[in-house]
């Protein structure tokens, strides 16, 4: 690797222990634990000519008397973007085990694959070793977070194990991933285009504490796509056989955080069209809490979904033809919506040392689908009750929620109100295509 240095960073390198030690000073307070060892043990990787940081690639030197250093600035600046990073460390992200989930491939261009390195370091000892192996003071960390302070294991009926992380810290490592992944590319490219020797401007996507993407001064950013409905209206079973599908999603920004690159390709399982690209991590947030295939728990994260970011979500649910022409959600999230919103004054509260809380946790149940409305009913109940007096809250029909729903949409959401309903006959899907077949021989009475 060449001696010389970014223009303007001549002045500011310092060595890669030093450098360790300033990243854990400057991160000290931080909401995401930063780990001692991100620089000078694995996994860095100095020699491949970057360091990541979170989701900042700190570019490495090796100076005169083969001393490896990085700009201290590019450090500092790493740091201050992690400290903007908030976490709670109720909302929990499941990263595995996963039975029966497909192989990621090696690729060894991108050494940080946080998922299958997690994964493998956790099935390497058991339980008493691993502490053990622990307070030896081997370095736990990725992209420069110590993700065993914070990684949540539980079991299931003391046998399976299920390994957790916040959602702040899922993204974190998701734009790491792929930051890696845009700094080989550009590598790659500029060795079969160029013979400099110089070393790479470094292409990197850092995000600021407000969710907007940040660009270098040293050089030009490989930047994601912002979705622009340009799957709009597609069928997932028809897309998601294309080839080369894959790779187009994951040059996308996540169509709800727009923040993190996208993943999967989201699809509504009712109707099966497209909606958008997402990251993992609003994916998950999404998915419903399937208890069995007819009977879901509300959890905390819907707060999110119907009160704190709801009018992103509702605009993403309707980017489905089907539910936005019949102005409603899929039969999951409608009965967490009619337990979490339409029923909230039913929900009994207990005496608590500060105020009240709410009762035991929400779970709401069906009978019959969505084809058959007459049929279908939602039951809305309390589970572990403290007093043990609490059981089903509410019965409401499929019909009467979702005409509560597109009251509630109207003064919620205007602007995705106005752009939904039976009177846009250019958005109505041509073929309806329910994943739930209707066996009452009632037929789509609502519609």
């Amino acid at each position: 690797m060449s001696e010389r240095v970014m223009p303007g960073r001549t002045d500011g390198l310092i060595p890669l222990d030093a450098a360790d030690a300033l990243w854990v000073d400057l991160t000290a307070g931080s909401a995401v634990p930063a780990a001692s060892g991100a620089f000078t043990c694995s996994p860095a990787h100095a020699r491949a000519g970057y360091v990541l940081l979170g989701d900042h690639a700190v570019a490495t030197v090796r100076a005169s008397g083969g001393q490896w250093s990085v700009p201290e600035v590019e450090v500092r600046r790493a740091a201050a973007e992690l400290n903007a990073v908030g976490m709670d460390r109720q909302d929990l992200v499941r990263i595995g085990p996963f039975r029966g989930a497909p192989r990621q491939e090696c690729n060894e261009e991108t050494p940080l694959r946080w998922r299958r390195r997690i994964a493998g370091e956790l099935q390497e000892l058991g339980g008493p070793e691993r502490a053990a192996r622990r307070e030896v003071g081997r370095s736990y960390h990725l992209a420069g977070i110590d993700w065993r302070q914070i990684l949540v294991e539980q079991t299931r009926d003391g046998t399976q194990r299920t390994w957790w992380l916040p959602r702040a810290v899922v993204r974190l490592l998701d734009a790491a991933e792929h930051t890696e992944t845009q700094w080989v590319q550009a590598a790659r490219t500029r060795q079969a285009s160029t013979a400099v020797t110089e070393p790479p401007s470094r292409p990197r996507q850092p995000r600021a504490s407000d969710g907007r993407q940040t660009t270098s001064p040293e050089g030009p950013t490989a930047s994601l796509r912002p979705y622009n409905k340009e799957l709009e209206g597609q069928l997932y079973s028809v897309l998601s056989r294309k080839p080369g599908t894959s790779r187009r999603v994951a040059g996308w920004a996540c169509a709800v955080c727009r923040t993190a690159p996208a993943t999967v390709l989201d699809h509504c399982h009712e109707h099966g069209y497209v909606r958008a690209p997402l990251c993992q991590s609003c994916n998950t947030l999404e998915r419903p809490d399937h208890l069995y295939s007819n009977d879901i728990r509300v959890a905390n994260r819907y707060t999110r979904l119907f009160h704190t970011d709801t009018d992103d979500w509702l605009r993403h649910w309707h980017r489905c033809r089907g539910c936005r022409a019949r102005t409603t959600l899929p039969l999951p999230h409608l009965a967490a919506w009619t337990a979490h919103t339409a029923c909230r004054s039913l929900r009994p509260t207990h005496r608590a040392p500060r105020g009240r809380t709410p009762c035991g946790v929400l779970r709401v149940s069906w009978t019959g689908s969505h084809q058959a409305p007459r049929s279908c009913l939602f039951t809305v109940a309390v589970d572990f009750c403290p007093s043990g007096e609490h059981r089903v809250l509410a019965q409401v029909p499929y019909r009467e929620a979702a005409e509560r729903f597109r009251t509630w949409l109207a003064e919620t959401a205007p602007a995705v109100a106005a752009a939904a309903g039976p009177d846009r006959l250019d958005d109505l899907p041509a073929q309806f295509r329910p994943v739930i077949a209707d066996t009452s021989g009632e037929g789509p009475a609502l519609f």
